[in-house]
């Protein structure tokens, strides 16, 4: 008998699924696959780095059957993990995907360029909250509930760290993760000249109220 669902600690071999699940909600929580040549740049930007150098603040939704189909993973430490990030996994990935030259020409570009500047996440107008986090579901689990697990367990391990508060930063386009975000309990942080991208930050402490 198959069992339901579950969020559970990442293990080394969820990897490949991590990587799917980041390239099939990449786009504004759409497949990217459709608009980038290379789109295996995204988990090695927003999910792999994580798992590499925090991976006891990784959490996957298991099916039941072992496979992870959702993950939530991230830091208690920002500045911390911008230097690691520079340290420790740039020089693994570096070059299979070279910084370009000169303003990134294609949407791949712009996206390799994020890769070599980990210093873009430490942001001062969100420097009260020191953690941060990415959240992702395959479509077909999206709506059930899964997200709102994911998120209590992350913040749970925040808050046992006596981590205070969390922040994200989200395109702005994509309108169905705002709106699960605000359920949530997460309100928009004023970052000035924040593009397309919107941050939002909470308070780890009301976790078990989720």
């Amino acid at each position: 008998m198959t069992q339901s669902a579950a969020v559970r600690p990442y293990r080394p071999e969820d990897r490949d699924a991590l990587d799917e699940i980041c390239v099939l909600t990449a786009h504004a929580g759409q497949d990217s696959r459709p608009f980038y040549a290379d789109p295996s740049i995204f988990p090695a930007t927003f999910a792999d780095p994580y798992v590499h150098l925090e991976p006891e603040l990784a959490f996957v939704l298991d099916d039941g059957e072992g496979r992870a189909v959702g993950y939530i993973l991230g830091t208690a430490d920002t500045p911390r993990f911008a230097e690691d990030f520079r340290a420790k996994w740039l020089p693994l990935v570096a070059d299979r995907y070279p910084d370009p030259v000169g303003e990134p020409g294609t949407p791949d570009e712009a996206i390799v360029r994020l890769l070599h500047r980990p210093e873009r996440m430490v942001v001062p107008q969100v420097a009260a909250y020191p953690a941060h986090l990415h959240i992702d579901l395959l479509p077909g689990w999206q709506g059930r509930g899964h997200g709102r697990g994911l998120m209590r367990t992350f913040l749970r391990a925040l808050h046992d760290r006596r981590i205070p508060a969390v922040h994200l930063c989200m395109s702005t386009a994509n309108t169905p993760a705002r709106a699960f975000y605000d359920r949530l309990g997460f309100q928009e942080i004023p970052v000035p000249d924040s593009g397309p991208v919107t941050w939002l930050g909470r308070p780890t402490e009301g976790w078990d109220r989720l």
